[in-house]
């Protein structure tokens, strides 16, 4: 017989509301390279441990920081 056993799952808090970060600004590039991974994608909410408000706000802000040539969209 085969017994499984349950891992438990590590809670993951947000840093930003730790922090208490009310606006993530696209020109932190400093902050916005620990949500991007080493090919330059945006990591997921489930593995960086933001809440949903921050995660929207790190995305928005990765894409305008795109946008203006301040972080890559992707790196060979």
């Amino acid at each position: 017989m085969a017994i499984r056993r349950r891992r438990r799952k590590k809670v993951k808090k947000c840093r930003l509301c730790e922090m208490k970060v009310d606006y993530v600004d696209y020109k932190d590039i400093k902050l916005l390279k620990e949500f991007i991974n080493e090919k330059g994608k945006i990591i997921p909410r489930r593995i960086n441990g933001n809440c949903a408000k921050h995660q929207r706000m790190v995305k928005v802000a990765i894409k305008r920081a795109r946008q203006m040539a301040l972080l890559p969209y992707i790196k060979q």
